[in-house]
Parts: C-alpha cells; sequence; structure tokens
C-alpha cells in the first residue's frame, strides 16, 4: 500500500522484529478483542499511511472512519495502537544494543564517544599518561533522578516492557533451536496479552512513595549492575593506547547519583521531614541490602582453604579480632568453615554491614567497609588468587566506592519565598517581604555574626520548614554527611535567598564539630530575568565574609543550579539558550575571580524546550571553563526509562557522557567572537520580543491554549505527587513547564521547541547578513547544537494534526493558529538557509 522503504543492511534485523511484534499485537487485538477491532485498526493504519503519502481520498476515508467509531471502539483503536508503538519503541532499543554490538571494530576505528574514542582523542590532542591521570582525577559526574511527571505509565507496564526487551536480545543469538524459538515468541505474545488486559496509566494520584520506588528501580536494577563495567572499559581504553604501563593506574571514583524524590518540596505539599527521612533510610536499607546479597555470593564462592592456598596475615589477623568482638558469629558459623578464612571474614563483614543499621558494633562508614574488601583483593592478587574470584570481587569495590552508603544522594528544594517568610517571623521582623534585599542581607549576616537565637513561634509554617533542617541535622548524625546533595532555593533573586538558609540551618543545629553548616547551598536561577541576574548575585555573595567562611568549610565549592524549562516558557527557546550559555559564561569568571570551584547543575527536562536533547553535544558546546570535569544534570521522567531502562543503554549513556566531559575539560574551545554573540544576541532579543508578545501580550491566547491541547485531561491525570501549578491560580505564568510542554507536544503543535526562532533567525539575517550567520551556525559549536534541536522539533511538529486541535478552540481563535503556522513556515525556511 506505500512506496517501497529501502532498508540497510544492518537495520533489516530491526524490520524483521517489527515485522514480528506487528503480527503478534494482531494475533493479541484479534484473539481478546475480536476480528472486527482488528479489522477496524488495520483499516485506520493502511488508510493513514495512504494519507501520509499525499492520497486526498485516503485523507477523507481516514477522518470518515475515526469520526463514526463510537466511544468504546475508539478507546480500542487507541489501545491497538499504543500496544503496537510501545512494542516497536522497544525494538528500536534492542536495536540500539545490537548495532552497539555490531561495531565492536578495532581500535583503529571506534565508535565516537566510546571509551576508547575518548582516550584516542585525548592522546592525539597531546595528553600524556600521566596528564590523564590528573584529568580523571578532578571528574566527577553526578546524574540526579528526579521525579516529573512526564513518565505516565506504571512500573507495572514498565516491567513488562523489560520482559519484552530480554526476551527480543534473546535473538541476538543466533544458535536458538526452532523450538527455543517458538518459546521465546510465545512469551512475547504472553506479555503483550498482558499489556492489552493491563490499566496503563495509573487510576489514583501517584505517591510521593510510588515516585521512589521508580526511581530506585532504575538504580539497584540497572545502575548498580553497569558502573563497574564502565571503569573496566576505561582501564582497557587506557591499556590499548598508552600501553601496559597504564594497567597500574588506580582510576578514582567519579561517578556519583542523586535524587531529588522525596526532598522537592516546591510545590509539593506531600514532600517534607517524613519523606526526606523516608527516602534517606530507604536508600541506605536498598544499598546496605545489595551489598549483603553481594557478599553471600561471595562467601558461596570463596571456598579458599587454608590447606590449599596462603593468605596475607592481615586476613587471618582480622578474623581473629573479629571472633574476639562477635563470639555469636562464630558459633553461628559452620565449623568446617573455619579453615576458610575468606569465608570467615564476609561472615563477620556480614554481621558488621547489618550492624551498621544501628551503628552498634557496625561499620561506621563505608571506609572501614571497603579496607576489609581491599584487603582481601589484595590478598587474592598475591596468593596466586587473581583468576579465583579477584574480578568480581573489584567490581564488587568499584559499587562500594560508586554508592557508599547512601545509595543516592537526596537534593533538598524548597522555593525561597518559603524560607524568606520563616526568617521574618524568627527574626520578628513582621514587614520582612518590604524590607530590600540589601537590607534584609544584613540583617541576616549580623544575625548569622552574632549567632543570635530565634525568636519563639507557634505558626505551622514555621514548625514545618525547621523541621526539615532538624531532620537533615538527624540524618548526618546517624549516617554520615554524604546522604543528601544540595540544598536548592528555587526562584532564588538575591543574596538573602542564600543567607536564609545558611541561617536556618544553623538555629535547627545543622552544624558540624567545627560549628560549620555542613550542606552546600546551591541558588536556582530559572527565569531569564534570574538567569541574567545571576553574575551579580554571586559577586555579592561572594563578598558577604558571613557567607565566605561557609564557603571555606565547602573546600570553596560553590554548585549553582540554573533551569531550562522556566526561561523557555518565560522567553521562547532561543532567548532560553543564550542567556542560559551567558550566565554560565559570567557565573565561571565571577568565581575564578574569587578563586572559588563552581559546579553549574543543569535542571535539564526529556523534550528539547525543557533542555533535554543530546547531552554530549551540550557539554562540549558550553562557555569554556563550565565543565571542569565537574557535571551535575537532571534525568527526568520518561528519559529515565529511556536512558536506563536496559543495562547495554545506560553503560552507553554513562560512557558518552564520560567521554564529553573528559573532552570538555582537557580540550577547551575559544569564546566566541564578538560577531558571533552580537548574532546571538539579535537573535535572542527578537524571538523573545515575537514569544512573549504571542503568550503573554495575547488576551486569547491563554483560551486558545486550554482549547487546543488536552491541558485539561493532563492536569487532572494522577501520574505525580504534585499538583500541575504552583499555585490555586489558573494562568499560563503559574503553569509548570512540564504540563506546558506535555500539553503542546500531545497536540503535535510541539510550541514552546520553536516558537520565536524564525523570527530571530530572520533578525539576525538582516542586521547581520546570511552568509555571517551561517559561518555562525556551522563554526560555533553553540549555535550548532541550536540549530540541530530546532531541527529535531520541527520535524517532529506537525500542523496537520494541530490544526484538527486548534478547531477545538473555535473561529476566534483561528487568528492564533495562523500566527502559530506562519511562525512555523518562518522557522522551518530559516533553518535550512
Amino acid at each position: 500500500m506505500n512506496r517501497e522503504i529501502h532498508f540497510s543492511l544492518q537495520d533489516l534485523p530491526l524490520k524483521e522484529d517489527v515485522s514480528v511484534l506487528g503480527r503478534l499485537v494482531g494475533e493479541v487485538i484479534q484473539e481478546l478483542a475480536g476480528e472486527e477491532l482488528l479489522a477496524t485498526v488495520e483499516k485506520a493504519r493502511l488508510a493513514a499511511i495512504r494519507s501520509r503519502e499525499g492520497d486526498a481520498e485516503a485523507e477523507v476515508e481516514l477522518r470518515r472512519r475515526v469520526q463514526n467509531l463510537t466511544p468504546e471502539q475508539s478507546e480500542g483503536v487507541v489501545r491497538g495502537f499504543s500496544t503496537y508503538f510501545q512494542v516497536v519503541n522497544l525494538a528500536e532499543q534492542i536495536h540500539r544494543v545490537r548495532r552497539a554490538l555490531d561495531v565492536t571494530t578495532p581500535n583503529e576505528n571506534p565508535p565516537t564517544d566510546t571509551m576508547v574514542d575518548c582516550v584516542q582523542r585525548l592522546a592525539r590532542h597531546g595528553l600524556s599518561l600521566d596528564e590523564v591521570v590528573a584529568l580523571l582525577a578532578s571528574i566527577h559526574i553526578e546524574p540526579v533522578f528526579t521525579a516529573h511527571p512526564t513518565e505516565s505509565t506504571r512500573r507495572t507496564i514498565l516491567e513488562k516492557h523489560l520482559r519484552i526487551s530480554t526476551r527480543l536480545t534473546e535473538s541476538l543469538n543466533t544458535s536458538l533451536t526452532d523450538r527455543e524459538e517458538h518459546v521465546r515468541l510465545a512469551r512475547i505474545r504472553e506479555e503483550i496479552a498482558l499489556l492489552w488486559q493491563t490499566e496503563h496509566h495509573p487510576t489514583v494520584r501517584r505517591t510521593v512513595a510510588d515516585e521512589m520506588d521508580h526511581v530506585l528501580y532504575y538504580l539497584t536494577d540497572v545502575i548498580y549492575r553497569v558502573i563497574a563495567p564502565l571503569y573496566e572499559g576505561l582501564e582497557d581504553a587506557l591499556v590499548g593506547v598508552y600501553g601496559p604501563s597504564a594497567r597500574s593506574i588506580a582510576i578514582p571514583s567519579m561517578f556519583e547519583f542523586g535524587s531529588w524524590v522525596g526532598g522537592d518540596m516546591d510545590g509539593n505539599p506531600y514532600v517534607g521531614p517524613d519523606s526526606i527521612m523516608e527516602a534517606i533510610t530507604r536508600h541506605r536499607e536498598q544499598v546496605l541490602g545489595l551489598y549483603l546479597r553481594e557478599l553471600d555470593d561471595l562467601y558461596s564462592h570463596f571456598s579458599h582453604s587454608l590447606s590449599r592456598t596462603k593468605v596475607d596475615a592481615e586476613i587471618l589477623e582480622r578474623v581473629e579480632t573479629y571472633a574476639r568482638h562477635l563470639p555469636d558469629v562464630l558459633e553461628r558459623t559452620p565449623s568446617r568453615h573455619r579453615n576458610m578464612p575468606y569465608r570467615m571474614l564476609i561472615r563477620f563483614m556480614q554481621a558488621r554491614l547489618r550492624s551498621a543499621r544501628s551503628k552498634k558494633g557496625g561499620y561506621a562508614s563505608p571506609s572501614e567497609f571497603l579496607d576489609d574488601l581491599e584487603r582481601v583483593a589484595h590478598s587474592l592478587e598475591t596468593n596466586q588468587g587473581r583468576h579465583t574470584g579477584l574480578v568480581r570481587l573489584r567490581r564488587f569495590i568499584r559499587r562500594v566506592q560508586t554508592f557508599g552508603f547512601h545509595l543516592a544522594k537526596l537534593d533538598i528544594r524548597q522555593h525561597a519565598q518559603v524560607h524568606r517568610d520563616v526568617a521574618g517571623r524568627l527574626l520578628g521582623v513582621p514587614n520582612w517581604e518590604e524590607w530590600t534585599a540589601d537590607a534584609r542581607a544584613a540583617r541576616l549576616t549580623e544575625a548569622l555574626q552574632t549567632n543570635a537565637a530565634p525568636l519563639p513561634s507557634d505558626e505551622k509554617s514555621v514548625a514545618s520548614t525547621m523541621a526539615v533542617f532538624e531532620t537533615l541535622r538527624r540524618c548526618h548524625e546517624r549516617f554520615g554527611g554524604n546522604v543528601s546533595g544540595p540544598c536548592m532555593i528555587s526562584m532564588t533573586e538575591n543574596v538573602d535567598d542564600v543567607l536564609t538558609v545558611l541561617l536556618l540551618a544553623r538555629w535547627a543545629g545543622l552544624v558540624d564539630e567545627d560549628g560549620r553548616v555542613p550542606l552546600d547551598i546551591a541558588p536556582l536561577f530559572e527565569t531569564v530575568t534570574d538567569l541574567e541576574r545571576a553574575p551579580e548575585v554571586l559577586k555579592s555573595l561572594m563578598a558577604s565574609e558571613g557567607y565566605r567562611k561557609h564557603l571555606a568549610g565547602r573546600k570553596d565549592h560553590q554548585t549553582v543550579m540554573i533551569g531550562y524549562s522556566d526561561s523557555n516558557k518565560d522567553s521562547g527557546i532561543l532567548a532560553s539558550r543564550w542567556s542560559l550559555y551567558r550566565a554560565e559564561a559570567s557565573m565561571v569568571a565571577v568565581m575564578d575571580g574569587e578563586g572559588v570551584a563552581l559546579t553549574v547543575f543543569h535542571g535539564r527536562g526529556g523534550s528539547i524546550s525543557r533542555g533535554g536533547g543530546k547531552v554530549p553535544q551540550a557539554i562540549v558546546s558550553g562557555p569554556s571553563g563550565t565543565v571542569r570535569g565537574r557535571l551535575r544534570l537532571t534525568e527526568q521522567g520518561e528519559i529515565i526509562h529511556a536512558k536506563y531502562g536496559l543495562a547495554p543503554i545506560a553503560h552507553r549513556e554513562l560512557e558518552r557522557m564520560f567521554s564529553a566531559v573528559a573532552r570538555a575539560t582537557a580540550i577547551s574551545l575559544p569564546p566566541p567572537s564578538d560577531e558571533w554573540a552580537s548574532i546571538s544576541g539579535t537573535m535572542a532579543e527578537a524571538s523573545r520580543t515575537v514569544y512573549r508578545s504571542l503568550v503573554y501580550g495575547t488576551e486569547t491566547f491563554e483560551a486558545y491554549f486550554r482549547a487546543a491541547t488536552p491541558i485539561d485531561v493532563i492536569s487532572r491525570m494522577p501520574i505525580a505527587s504534585r499538583p500541575p501549578s504552583r499555585t490555586a491560580q489558573t494562568g499560563v505564568e503559574n503553569l509548570r513547564a512540564i504540563p506546558w510542554v506535555f500539553a503542546w507536544s500531545q497536540s503535535r503543535h510541539l510550541f514552546p521547541a520553536w516558537f520565536g526562532a524564525g523570527s530571530g533567525l530572520q533578525a539576525a539575517i538582516k542586521k547581520h547578513s546570511e552568509e555571517s550567520v551561517r559561518r555562525a551556525c556551522v563554526e560555533w559549536p553553540f549555535l550548532d547544537m541550536v540549530l540541530d534541536d530546532l531541527e529535531e522539533e520541527l520535524s517532529k511538529t506537525d500542523l496537520d494534526i494541530a490544526s484538527r486541535y486548534a478547531e477545538l478552540a473555535g473561529t476566534d481563535a483561528a487568528s492564533i493558529f495562523e500566527t502559530i503556522q506562519e511562525e512555523y513556515h518562518l522557522t522551518v525556511d530559516c533553518v535550512l538557509a
């Protein structure tokens, strides 16, 4: 029915998988929903294909078929297509794994951004082995998982997807018998049938605990497994490029992970002290449980007997010491194992690890646990044990180095206004909000310097806010300081917002033995206006004597978070990207001048309009000096499953992240020329004007948005624990960026990803010449990436479908769709030019 589509030889397996899965979906529909529904789905599918290819009669037929469906039939057709696309997407993921296996080429031509490719590039750039070692010591990469509601699929559905993916990977084994192949397909069909009979989306609103389960799955079931092989790949690459001497390098731990789930209070009434304690406790229990299972595996594996091999004297001494302090463990150990020192030591280690939860006789820190593991590794290394389990032990050690006793740091986030209100009450200043920011900063500084005590208050808001810091204090006391990440301040406006957090933490007793607050405080700049003001806020902050004392206790390191979503929603994509770029460059200059290390925390969403897209390109195209080995970024919503749902894909994602950070740190880009900066400035200003004129300056725009997108449905969907708006007001400015983008995506407008860009490019071409703009876009990685992202989003936009949604807004809104349509075509023309 459709034109011939030619597949390259390497993509034929994907075509075959899609064909098989399509047939299985058809069989399931026929069996569970009937022949009539299958025929309806097939006729709609074929009409859609012909319509896509320009057949006007098919277009009429398709519309007629859809309009004549009853609600019950509509639900069946939607579920049919949804099920088909779910499994086809899984086939694409498996094909990525297949392609990765196919490109295991010799080292002279490795795939881009693999470990081998990265190390080869560093060597070609002139880095010696010693310089690479120093580079590795500077690298710290921290993906942070959030609970944002763009992942609307239930965990039970995701688990079925994983089982289908597992069966699809079995096809990579070319030695399957006919019977085994039949069983494989039967099991896939079984999962598809279960998908058909399972509600795909939650029927009740998710709780914070549900979101916690969701994120913990990826951390414990996927990332925990891939982290050690990632380092092994780097070790092999170093040896392959620099020779056998690289084998002796002790590669430092460069990856760490964070989470917002249970700690992100901004606008979520269900997150607070209790969820913070629950999240940190569950993180700890999960990782200790993983370690105990690994120790069980080592116990059964390490049957080395003293009568057959030697062990280090330190091992025997450690066993004797533990036997004296843990006699009950010795008594429970089978006597036949008393001559197996590794097994004996592991039994005592398990006992101490279990006691770590209560601290009575348990490991006080991960370093103590690592010390015992390292002793066993050394003994194996020096006593003919290299091939008796050293590799699995080294993998275990790498996991402990990465995950500690905390699994993932829990970030804390709250709106600046909440802290400000509490500080005013505890300082006894009823008109605190009316004071200027400078006056508030001076008063806060005075309170910090004089250790002024807070006034008593029985306000509920005060008690709940202070309870957050008190909970953090208890967690630090019980579990150590690594359990929590930065305390982020949403909508930071001035220095007083940062000093407020420092004072509240001190009042809550969150101080170490030196009297310092053991907490990183990270201002979050989100709107374009806030981003433009960020460098000045940091300058003022660095001028604060009290805050500099705090920074000295944090090793003169400052984290600053920048928001992609709200800046885009505020001013459009070009103005947002340019504001982010300029803010990063200016903040680096400020902090360099103060001798303070800066980590830019990128608040990236899943879609390009919320900062998503290709992470490696984003890293290497940023301003010079913004990386320097440090990368912290959010992983949100459905992107978590796309990047970390399968172990091979998670491995590749982290590998690409490392490669980009290493290259951006070692190979600095020159700053853009004045002409290029001027071109970007022109683009940003013109696009922002057009964007804000429509979104915030057109009276009927909000009505169009609410009628021409399914925002009303999305707002009611129970797919997240927090509401879609920050306040009870309904204006576009109060709506969170996530449902804003989600709604435009569902209606295929993809409005936030490109609107205003055409006017921005046109203005730049008019002012600077088309040739100058083209040269800047080709030669400057920043603009090259922006155009790349625009191309991707413009290709996904479908104004034909969007026009059907626009019809729902009525004739009064026709002019708005015309404006959107005109800007789309202008943007396409300018990008192609």
